[in-house]
């Protein structure tokens, strides 16, 4: 469930459904579900199992995938620099995070007649951003700071139910409303003459990276934690269906949606038809399509956006829990002290982009996600596949799977992951520079 929650995040609900009403609805679909299996899964089951292997942190995981040498140092410096980009990829979320608290309250706000209140939640105000993003960061602190299984564990159990259980209902109650069945045509029934356009094969075999996290270390920490009967095959299968799940649901929810504020008179397409606001898609289309909804629109608003903080803050804390694991092997302080110190600094920096948000909140994400994420999950791909020796790491599988030297699984993924893998992933890359 942790595992889960971490790829199971705003890339979801947001990104996902953005991406397919983009380019082409059920085409995109069709091609992502192809990608997350064909680059997602094996990519997930390479870090998961070298952070079993490493029983580390990313830093220290990597590096004992080789022996000792330049190998060692380049590795070292893979690993750390996995967890640099997810402690940047945090100081951005947590801003954006901040937002769906700030709409999540002003519905309440509206229902009690605090106009104002509510107004300067929804207003894009540095004021309005910076108190936010300090309460996203505390919450986010606080799990962490529990530790492993009164926090991360606890906290994943309970709110991963909780997000599928919300999702199912805003989605069954949007589909029952009138356009949504345009919007359900769109996702569903595929327009084959798309599926082969350049642009949604970008788009797919990008978001079928992104998705699970990769590259962010989270997966190779979170796989430190596993024990040795774990069967690492089948449980990265299990996070990658819960994970491809949750970006079904949130398509069923989010493009139906869209052709409901249509329907409602709402703008949602240009005159080229191209989607407007893409990037904004959950602060200008939906509430534009809560307002047409009468008394249900404080309700619906509400568990919109408690659906979207329940998103952020299961990937949330696993981003800060890669920089604090690091931290505790390598210092004597305790959870608690080393928890304050990393959300302190990384919540520092998160307040400079507040304040010089026009020059830096772009910047930051274009540099972690765009470019860091991607090449340093081609250099994991490398380690796995050409560094860590194939007996090592068939012995480190076979520890929660004896049997697997004799399946499918294990003639395939071994070639797989050094030759198809690392080109699809150059793919993206090359994607990003352009």
């Amino acid at each position: 469930m942790a595992a889960a929650g971490s790829a199971i995040g705003v890339g979801n609900i947001w990104g996902f459904p953005t991406q397919a009403a983009s380019n082409g609805g059920a085409a995109f679909l069709l091609i992502y579900l192809l990608f997350i299996f064909l680059l997602g899964y094996p990519m997930l089951v390479a870090e998961i199992t070298i952070g079993r292997y490493g029983q580390a942190n990313p830093f220290r995981a990597l590096q004992k995938t080789t022996a000792a040498g330049n190998g060692r140092i380049i590795a070292g410096l893979v690993g750390l620099a996995s967890i640099i980009t997810v402690s940047f990829i945090f100081t951005f979320y947590a801003i954006v995070s901040g937002w769906f608290m700030a709409y999540a309250l002003a519905p309440i706000a509206n229902v009690v007649g605090a106009n104002e209140t509510a107004s300067w939640l929804t207003d894009f105000s540095t004021s309005r951003n910076l108190v936010f993003t300090l309460l996203f960061a505390l919450l986010s602190l606080y799990v962490v700071s529990r530790g492993l299984e009164q926090g991360i564990e606890k906290w994943s159990t309970r709110l991963m139910p909780l997000l599928f259980l919300m999702l199912i209902l805003l989605t069954g109650y949007m589909l029952l409303q009138p356009g949504a069945s345009e919007g359900l045509k769109v996702y569903l029934v595929p327009d084959f003459s798309r599926v082969f356009n350049p642009n949604v094969l970008i788009g797919a075999l990008g978001q079928s990276f992104f998705s699970l996290s990769l590259g962010a270390a989270v997966m190779m920490l979170y796989g430190s934690y596993l024990n040795r009967q774990a069967n690492i095959p089948a449980l990265a299968a299990q996070v990658t269906l819960l994970d491809t799940s949750v970006a079904f649901m949130a398509g069923l929810l989010i493009i139906p949606a869209m052709y409901v504020a249509q329907h409602n008179g709402v703008t949602i397409f240009a005159e080229d038809g191209s989607l407007l606001s893409s990037d904004t898609l959950v602060f200008s289309v939906l509430p534009a399509l809560f307002d047409t909804m009468g008394a249900a629109q404080y309700p619906i608003a509400l568990a919109f956006f408690l659906l979207m903080i329940v998103a952020a803050l299961t990937s949330a804390i696993s981003m800060l829990e890669a920089p604090v694991s690091l931290v505790l092997e390598s210092s004597a302080l305790s959870r608690v002290k080393a928890t304050w110190i990393v959300t302190t600094i990384c919540t520092l920096f998160s307040v400079v982009i507040v304040f010089n948000f026009a020059s830096m909140f772009g910047l930051v994400i274009t540099a972690t996600t765009q470019y860091a994420q991607p090449l340093v999950s081609l250099c994991i791909t490398l380690y796995a596949g050409w560094v860590w020796r194939r007996n090592a790491v068939l012995k480190e599988m076979q520890e929660g799977n004896p049997e697997l030297a004799q399946g499918l699984f294990w003639k395939i993924w071994p070639w797989y992951v050094r030759f198809i893998c690392p080109v699809l992933v150059l793919v993206v890359i090359i994607q990003s520079f352009n």
